[in-house]
């Protein structure tokens, strides 16, 4: 069930990361609908999860950013099962996968910075920028990493054991999956001296990504919200941080899938995203099939839409 109707009495949430109310509710997801999205779509069981919540609501903030009520957020076995799955920290960190993203961001990077990458997976940016100190945290990977640079900890507790030591602290692709953005915002700004730099990447809205019918990857318990680039701006405001830039990221290899899904399927979503229909479902499947051979035998295309973002704020001084 995917409907806008909520009851006078529904409580519109404030938005994650400035507390204003939200200006609207975008559509209503029954748990039961997204756990056989999961079940199908991502080959895992979230009803443990999940079902407890009953319906999940996505609400638009003044912001532009869309975000799930309530922000229920996977658990280690969820990622260890659907990220196995789909190999994706392999893909993501291999050395024939060239990131786009972390190729921006290495430019932010002055030589000999002490830089802390936050949800690093296998620590794939720590390549990007060989002439700093890198340290990265990931409870769930750290102990697969040979080096010991990369620690079992999360950035809340590292900012309460060592305080503002790090010139960058950045995290990839981390904060859409956290059920609260802005606390985990202030913990990586915690770990930044004052004048350094915060880099934070987020898929886009509206993108290729947000295109794709019942992509499930957009909904809980893997991306709790989708960001715009006024939405990072008013992150760093609410920091207390000034926002220096917000570049816009377009596909490279690691996310070459979605490209091509998006670019085949029958279905685009623009106000509606999750549908419990069979013509949705076909659509998705039809994505799937048809853009994994594309995937496999093409290169990606030297220009394509952003499907990403990546901030650039500098901490006070």
């Amino acid at each position: 069930m995917a409907d806008t109707a909520y009851s006078a009495d529904q409580a519109i949430p404030p938005c994650p990361i400035t507390g204003a109310p939200a200006l609207r509710c975008v559509e209503r997801l029954d748990a039961a609908f997204l756990t056989l999205l999961w079940h199908y779509s991502g080959r895992v069981d979230v009803g443990p999860l999940l079902r407890p919540a009953g319906t999940f609501r996505l609400w638009e903030s003044p912001t532009g950013l869309i975000f799930f009520d309530p922000p229920v957020a996977g658990d280690a076995a969820f990622y260890r099962a659907f990220y196995g799955r789909i190999a994706a920290h392999d893909k993501l960190a291999g050395p024939e996968t060239e990131r786009l993203e972390f190729r921006q961001a290495a430019k932010h990077v002055p030589s000999g910075a002490r830089v802390l990458d936050v949800g690093c997976g296998h620590g794939g940016f720590r390549a990007y920028v060989p002439e700093a100190t890198y340290t990265g945290l990931d409870p769930n990977f750290s102990a697969e990493d040979p080096t010991g640079t990369i620690l079992a900890e999360t950035v809340e507790a590292h900012a309460a054991r060592l305080g503002p030591v790090y010139d960058v602290a950045c995290a990839f692709q981390v904060i859409e999956h956290v059920a609260d953005p802005l606390g985990f915002a202030r913990a990586l700004a915690a770990c930044v001296k004052p004048g350094g730099l915060i880099l934070i990447g987020t898929p886009l809205w509206p993108s290729p990504n947000t295109t794709i019918p019942n992509f499930v990857i957009n909904a809980p318990p893997h991306h709790l919200t989708w960001w715009t680039p006024t939405a990072l701006e008013a992150l760093a405001g609410t920091l207390g941080c000034t926002a220096e830039a917000v570049h816009a990221i377009g596909m490279d290899r690691h996310d070459s899938l979605i490209h091509w899904m998006a670019k085949v399927s029958p279905v685009r979503c623009r106000d509606r995203f999750f549908r419990r229909t069979w013509s949705w479902a076909l659509a998705l499947a039809f994505a799937y099939g048809v853009g994994s051979v594309l995937d496999r035998c093409l290169p990606v295309p030297k220009r394509t839409r952003p499907n990403a973002l990546l901030l650039v704020a500098r901490t006070g001084t």
